[in-house]
């Protein structure tokens, strides 16, 4: 019997919920239509690729996890190939995956999603706020086309094209023709109190590892999960927090206050799989992206 693609995306199923039931739930297709199509698969190569005498389930042959792997990629490959071929490279269509952490949701994301939109009308965006771990693996599994995130260590296989240096100060309220305010020793947060991101966000161990190295013990009032929670919150308060600058710009309400030493400065770039294909609308956006932050003046990386 010939080998068609349903009998690998079957495959993958099982291999990823160790079960046929669940498979099969999520194919929307009977178990025992699930079980025969596997069989054919195995009648075909030649091979098991299932083992089904344990208790706990259905795992993966030794024979089965070299073919998962090969199969996943194939599968990854003729997406991509189908991509190519819907690509329009006058940009009058075409759909881009973008993922970002989530701190640029606040003040990146909107205007690049504006001037896409504007220049391109014909090109979908699907944006989507994620740890930057998370970013990589959708990358490597051609789940995504570009990632919007911070330069470093990354998996194999990542390419990181760098766009600006992301600088952070010490935010408060803007207060009535206050003027700017005089630079703050970090040693003088430790009389202030603080309302940060959560410490699932990367800047959030940004700012920690910094006060960590001054031996700064912070006093934190609120830990917040948005970026524009926490513009709410200070705006309102006596509470400061630590942003980049680029939102504290857009922010008419708050106002930066220099630490001295300052917070080390972050490198963020645009990240891809390496070699993969790229898009028109990809291309499009990369180039939208270096145009934006020159515009605004951010810092060269």
């Amino acid at each position: 019997m010939a080998l068609e693609l349903r009998h690998l995306r079957y495959l993958l199923a099982v291999a990823e919920h160790g079960s046929f039931t669940r498979a099969a739930e999520e194919l929307r297709i009977s178990q025992p239509t699930l079980s025969q199509q596997i069989k054919q698969l195995e009648g075909t190569v030649g091979v098991q690729l299932l083992d089904r005498t344990g208790r706990g389930g259905v795992r993966l042959t030794d024979a089965g996890e070299t073919y998962v792997h090969h199969a996943r990629r194939a599968l990854r490959d003729l997406a991509a190939a189908e991509r190519a071929v819907h690509d329009v490279a006058d940009l009058s269509r075409g759909h881009l995956r973008l993922a970002v952490t989530p701190t640029f949701t606040a003040y990146l994301v909107g205007p690049l999603a504006a001037e896409l939109h504007a220049r391109h009308p014909g090109i979908t965006l699907d944006v989507k706020a994620m740890a930057q771990d998370r970013i990589e693996t959708g990358l490597l599994a051609d789940d995504l086309d570009l990632g919007i995130a911070f330069d470093g260590p990354h998996l194999p296989g990542i390419t990181a094209t760098p766009l600006y240096a992301e600088t952070l100060s010490l935010v408060t309220a803007a207060r009535p023709a206050a003027g700017p305010q005089p630079p703050l020793s970090v040693a003088g947060l430790a009389d202030r109190q603080l309302a940060l991101l959560s410490g699932d966000f990367a800047t959030r161990g940004h700012i920690d590892a910094y006060l960590a190295g001054h031996r700064v013990r912070p006093r934190i009032a609120v830990e917040a999960d948005s970026v524009q929670t926490l513009t709410e919150i200070v705006q309102r308060t006596d509470l400061a927090t630590v942003l980049p600058d680029a939102v504290t710009e857009d922010h008419p309400h708050l106002a930066p206050v220099p630490l001295e030493p300052a917070l080390p400065t972050r490198t963020v770039a645009l990240l891809r799989r390496e070699n993969a294909y790229r898009s028109a609308a990809a291309g499009a956006f990369t180039r939208l992206a270096h145009h934006h932050v020159r515009a605004r003046g951010y810092t060269p990386a």
